[in-house]
């Protein structure tokens, strides 16, 4: 039995002596670091979180943005935003938009130093929605009667059952202004453009790639690949010298390994980022 447990923590030590190695040599490592947004934008901590270890990390000199994404929630895309913003200060961050960024999409585009765009890309689609589905007529036919206790008059504003008042109607147009400006104001903040000129293209509709360069919403035509080299030319990394990596969500090597308790704390121990990297090549 001893020499069960001595062989295993053998093992355990050798590994333990892989993984520092692994990380001496990751550490001291040049990298561009690549961050996937796919799909509506809902929940935020995953991006939010990749992109504070893309900041963190000392060895990742610049990151690309690949968004693929027609928009979300606007809380969920301004988090994103933020945490770009914080990033960009302190390495180059380029964004290479795939098939659609458009709303919340392109929300979160605009804080990178270079975006691309395929020429056949939609994006735009700058504005903002709530809707309000009424089924009040639809429940009556039926016989079914929904009745709302509330504590003010408006807490069942957007209640499937509420007939909107005029004075609802401005309550939430004014809303939709307020955060359709905030929407103008990221934008100019980093676009080379007035505030007053986007707002004439700016009531929602949707830009092909080349439009929206004719217009400075994004800076070049291309591909992840011409998004990548951007990133290195900002980083003022040298060909050959430098690896590309994705962080992923997955779990680590000793998470898998030793279970996720176990392989967290030697983690912690060793300093490891719990985000997954994953190498996609290197030039």
């Amino acid at each position: 039995m001893k020499k069960i447990v001595i062989a295993i923590l053998g093992i355990l030590a050798f590994l333990i002596f892989i993984v520092v190695v692994l990380r001496f040599v990751e550490a001291n490592t040049q990298k561009i670091a690549v961050i996937y947004v796919n799909g509506v934008i809902s929940d935020y901590v995953p991006y939010v979180k990749k992109i504070s270890t893309a900041r963190k990390n000392k060895s990742i000199k610049a990151v690309v943005l690949v968004v693929d994404s027609p928009g979300g929630a606007v809380g969920s895309s301004q988090e994103i935003y933020r945490a770009l913003e914080k990033l960009r200060k302190e390495k180059p961050l380029v964004v290479s938009m795939g098939n659609v960024a458009a709303s919340g999409g392109y929300y979160i585009s605009v804080p990178a130093n270079v975006i691309y765009a395929n020429p056949g890309t939609i994006t735009g689609s700058i504005g903002v929605i709530i809707q309000h589905v009424n089924v009040k007529s639809l429940l009556n036919k039926v016989g079914v009667k929904v009745e709302n206790i509330k504590s003010g008059k408006n807490k069942d504003i957007l209640y499937p059952n509420n007939d909107l008042t005029d004075e609802q109607k401005k309550l939430l147009e004014d809303t939709i202004k307020d955060v359709y400006d905030q929407f103008l104001d990221a934008i100019v903040k980093y676009r080379p453009i007035r505030k007053e000129k986007l707002r004439k293209y700016a009531d929602g509709r949707i830009f092909s790639g080349r439009q929206a360069l004719k217009l400075g919403l994004v800076d070049k035509l291309g591909n992840v690949q011409d998004a990548l080299e951007e990133a290195r030319k900002l980083a003022n990394l040298k060909k050959g010298q430098y690896q590309i990596i994705e962080l992923t969500d997955d779990k680590g090597f000793l998470d898998k390994l030793l279970g996720s308790d176990l392989g967290e704390k030697i983690n912690n121990l060793l300093n490891i980022q719990n985000t997954g990297i994953y190498y996609l090549t290197s030039f």
